[in-house]
């Protein structure tokens, strides 16, 4: 490197800083002008659209609306969603496919939303939780059908 190259990427380096704390400079003149949120006492306001992990809603009586189709695990890209299946027997004597747990492996999720909009029931949707952070990693696998709970009546 010649001396000339040297100091080019010395004045390119400080002209980098001073660009960067342009901004910083700005509010320490300015503090009235306050952008820091005090969190957690003040919440923030989240968009409408904002995509926190994937949850199953579940009525007032235990039931869901999966039918343990596999289109939500097949749809998603790095396999975030388990599907485990059981055949229960109808009333007249028909066996159908029905769901037994649905584990979620939320450190795996990139909240893509394809698992959502793969869903032909709209059984899972993403809610607005952001506050993730555990020290047990196996606290991010989660099963979202409750215990006891089974498939809404109507849904096919």
């Amino acid at each position: 490197m010649t001396p000339g190259e040297y100091i080019k990427n010395i004045v390119n380096g400080v002209k980098s800083l001073l660009t960067g704390m342009k901004l910083t400079g700005y509010y320490f003149m300015h503090p009235k002008e306050i952008i820091t949120e005090q969190y957690p006492e003040t919440r923030p306001v989240l968009s409408e659209r904002f995509r926190g992990e994937v949850v199953m809603s579940h009525d007032e009586k235990n039931e869901h609306r999966c039918t343990g189709c596999t289109a939500c695990e097949l749809a998603c890209p790095n396999g975030t969603i388990k599907i485990i299946t059981k055949f229960e027997t109808s009333p007249e004597g028909k066996k159908k496919k029905a769901l037994d747990t649905f584990i979620y492996h939320l450190e795996l999720c990139t909240m893509c939303n394809l698992c959502i909009v793969a869903c032909p029931t709209d059984a899972i949707k993403m809610a607005q939780n952001f506050e993730h952070s555990v020290y047990d990693r196996n606290q991010l696998t989660k099963v979202l059908n409750k215990p006891g709970s089974k498939l809404m009546e109507g849904v096919e």
